[in-house]
């Protein structure tokens, strides 16, 4: 057993991989991208699969699994993005306000418009999910590293 913490690890596994990325790829990727891409898609994974039950085993109206999915899948999202890959100890009040705003743009723009407005234009829910999936994964990346865990300079202390 080794004593450096799991998020440490994490990010040290990051930053290998991103370091042996070929063609030049590895003055593009930063390491926190790849994290949130391991993360993200284990999330997604689980939003798929709740969608899954909910919509065809459970046989709930789209718009009601995609929600409930969702939920789930983006609050397992910010836990775990939190600890592990921006590995924040900032309070987490001012946080969870940034990312409530920035999934609520998420998931008017994207899942409702782009997911569930081409299902009902009559494309398969799951390709819907995946295609939607694409583009808040590049908006909440985004949102993420900039805004929601941005490193912020700590105010300058008097003598």
């Amino acid at each position: 057993m080794t004593d450096v913490p799991f998020a440490d690890r994490f990010a040290g596994f990051c930053a290998a991989v991103v370091r042996i990325l070929p063609f030049g790829l590895s003055r593009l990727v930063a390491p926190s991208f790849l994290g949130f891409a391991i993360i993200n898609g284990f999330t997604f994974g689980v939003d798929l699969g709740l969608l899954t039950v909910f919509h065809g085993g459970l046989d709930w109206p789209v718009w009601l699994a995609i929600s409930v999915s969702y939920v789930v899948a983006f609050g397992l999202s910010f836990v775990l993005n939190r600890a592990l890959n921006f590995r924040s100890h900032a309070p987490v009040g001012r946080q969870a306000v940034l990312y409530v705003v920035a999934i609520g743009v998420n998931y008017a723009a994207f899942l409702l418009g782009v997911g569930a407005g081409l299902s009902a234009l009559g494309l398969e829910y799951h390709v819907s999910r995946i295609i939607a999936g694409a583009c808040e994964g590049v908006f909440m990346y985004s949102v993420m590293r900039w805004v929601v865990f941005a490193k912020r300079e700590e105010p300058a202390v008097s003598a």
